[in-house]
């Protein structure tokens, strides 16, 4: 959104160093309220051009001059003295007052058009930092323009256009091949791929089918879809991303809260030295009124520290409208800079470094059984229990094209397994430890610990009371897990431990596969919570990577808590610091470079405008410049941090 369109919008130092976009005066045309700042900033620059260039050239009267020179300051002041000078009175004082101190000096002195140009260029100062800020906010705020204004609503036979605001829970609205999907449901009928990347960050399509989630916003690729409405536009995944982003650019960082406590010390300080500066040494009669009342302007100018103020919160959230463009939502300046000085990990494993969903990966048959014969007496039983294993196990008799009966007289052995009938057959599947009892002198149970040693979860069938075979299953290691692992330690984050509930055995086995060398097995949720202060301890700050759901305490507890999945799970944007927004792990070491990129812009732009501040201080003191100088190189300054902080707009992971 252009600086024209609402011009009464809060200025590019914002809160930040206390200077507002003024309002245009009510009375003007409305072609001109909503140009204000382009007629005002224009206004300044060129009265100061038709007096400078018309008195040196063209023998424009010194008179006239004047009155162009005046123009210019009440073009280039206007705004600005209706902010600052209001704020002196509530006891605030900013570098928007010391510019004025400054021009008026200047006027005092007759060099009206030296501080003419320094009104003009503080204005033109002002309205680039309120671009660049502008920038940052409206890579989020373009996220509002995806959310389409209309759906087509199913009523019975009929297809009815009307506003997303009148969708209820429940409606079913057509999404036609091409068309935004105009709130967050189920689909109810079709199959389709659809962009996700304005929600997750997911570079390429994904499939859905009937049963699966969408958001709203995201756009239909392929063939229509009848989509179930489950939220209300207001609630809906892309309204609060974008309401949680607009409070993550609202808190401010570490560094941010100390230029805030610098710039609020410090000027009151400039002001003080002044007017000792203008004062002192006349009465010790080392320089004249005149000389000393000038170098008092010039440090006026050298010592404002605009590019300071505007220089941190530029780079924040130029970062955090960076992370969430690509599917990372950062919860605060705070926690992108803690993004940034971690060298501590860690990861829960069940859904963060796995997929979270068992597969067969072992079949062992017994007593003269084939593996097919094992698969289909278990697929029999499992397919009538929700379990996630029972799951695989049928999944697994699907796949390989094995037919299995239905078995009856299912009952379920509470903490053990299940026991039933498969054609007349009594059958008995479960843990080792619904047999063990009576079984301890067989070879099988040596092969059970075998299985569970290599990671595997073990399931035993037995049929007609002997031991037809053992089905291992484990959780499956996400696709990119170990080359993320890999990055990470690239980047610096020198441990990277893995904490799950799984047993000793599971757990060796999964960081063997995915290259963890340090884990801790079998914790609970509030011993994953002592686990992680214990890390933060002795190593400093640490990240925790979870789902978001049984992870809760730890990932609060944790100097920055990153949550997977943050798309689809509420508890993952309320509870984290940040969200992977499409559950991809691939996001983190992104997430990771950008926070250092961000931390590197911030201490540049820092070097930047306290080198700048420091080395016009001494030439103020020397007189070594002139006022219009000194000018220069102040806005110079403060124009090239903001610049300096729009390339994070366009940073991508080099990996």
């Amino acid at each position: 959104m252009s600086d024209h369109d609402h011009p009464h919008e809060r200025h590019g130092h914002g809160s930040h160093h206390g200077h507002e976009h003024a309002e245009a005066p009510a009375f003007l045309p409305h072609w001109m309220q909503h140009r204000w700042t382009v007629i005002t900033v224009g206004g300044a620059g060129l009265f100061l051009a038709i007096g400078f260039i018309g008195e040196r050239l063209f023998g424009l009267p010194p008179s006239v001059a004047l009155v162009c020179y005046v123009a210019a300051y009440v073009c280039g002041g206007f705004d600005v003295a209706r902010e600052a000078l209001p704020a002196v009175f509530r006891g605030k004082f900013d570098t928007d007052l010391l510019m004025l101190a400054a021009a008026a000096g200047a006027a005092a002195l007759g060099k009206w058009p030296e501080g003419a140009f320094l009104l003009f260029l503080f204005s033109l100062g002002h309205a680039g930092e309120h671009y660049a800020l502008g920038r940052a906010r409206n890579a989020i705020g373009a996220l509002g323009e995806l959310m389409p204004r209309t759906a087509r609503l199913k009523r019975g036979e009929r297809i009815e256009e009307v506003p997303v605001e009148q969708l209820a829970v429940g409606d079913v609205v057509v999404v036609r091949p091409g068309d935004r999907v105009p709130s967050d449901g189920t689909i109810a009928a079709g199959e389709s791929s659809l962009d996700q990347s304005a929600i997750t960050g997911e570079s390429v399509p994904v499939s859905r089918k009937p049963g699966d989630d969408v958001f709203a916003g995201t756009i239909n690729k392929e063939n229509a879809l009848d989509v179930k409405v489950t939220r209300l536009a207001r609630d809906n995944t892309l309204a609060r991303v974008m309401r949680l982003v607009a409070e993550a650019q609202e808190q401010q960082s570490p560094t941010q809260r100390f230029a805030e406590r610098f710039t609020r010390r410090f000027v009151p300080a400039v002001l003080g030295a002044t007017v000792l500066v203008i004062v002192v040494p006349p009465l010790l009669r080392h320089w004249t009124w005149a000389d000393s009342f000038y170098r008092g302007m010039l440090l006026l100018v050298a010592a404002s520290p605009c590019a300071l103020a505007i220089g941190t919160p530029a780079a924040v959230l130029a970062g955090i409208a960076q992370a969430a463009r690509h599917g990372v939502l950062v919860k605060g300046g705070v926690h992108l800079e803690n993004l940034g000085r971690l060298r501590t990990i860690a990861f829960d494993k069940t859904g963060t470094l796995t997929t979270g969903k068992f597969a067969v990966t072992h079949i062992v048959s017994l007593d003269g059984m084939t593996e097919t014969d094992v698969l289909r007496t278990a697929a029999a039983v499992e397919e009538q229990s929700n379990h996630p294993l029972a799951a695989a196990i049928v999944e697994a008799a699907h796949h390989r094209g094995v037919r299995f009966p239905r078995a009856s007289a299912v009952e379920n052995l509470p903490g053990k397994g299940m026991r039933a009938r498969v054609e007349e057959a009594p059958v008995v599947i479960g843990a080792w430890r619904a047999f063990e009892e009576g079984a301890n002198g067989i070879p099988v149970r040596g092969q059970v610990r075998q299985l569970e040693e290599a990671g595997q979860t073990v399931v035993v069938v037995q049929r007609a009371e002997k031991f037809a075979g053992l089905i291992g299953l484990a959780d499956q290691p996400r696709e990119h897990t170990e080359r993320v692992l890999a990055r990470l330690h690239d980047q610096g984050i020198a441990r990277r431990i893995m904490l799950t509930g799984d047993n000793t055995s599971v757990a060796r086995a999964v960081a063997s596969r995915v290259g963890i060398d340090e884990f801790r097995a079998e914790l609970l949720p509030e011993k994953k919570l002592t686990v992680i202060r214990d890390l933060q301890a002795q190593h400093g700050p640490i990240a925790m990577v979870g789902d978001g759901v049984n992870d809760a305490p730890a990932l609060a507890a944790a100097t920055v808590g990153i949550a997977m999945g943050g798309a689809g799970t509420a508890v993952a944007l309320e509870t984290a610091d940040v969200a992977l927004m499409g559950d991809d792990l691939t996001k983190l070491p992104f997430a990771v470079g950008l926070s250092r990129a961000s931390q590197r812009i911030i201490k540049q732009n820092l070097a930047i405008a306290l080198g700048v501040i420091g080395l016009l201080i001494l030439a103020a003191f020397a007189c070594a410049i002139p006022l219009s100088v000194a000018v220069v190189f102040h806005e110079g300054s403060t124009v090239a941090v903001a610049l300096n902080a729009l390339r994070l707009l366009a940073w991508n992971d080099p990996a």
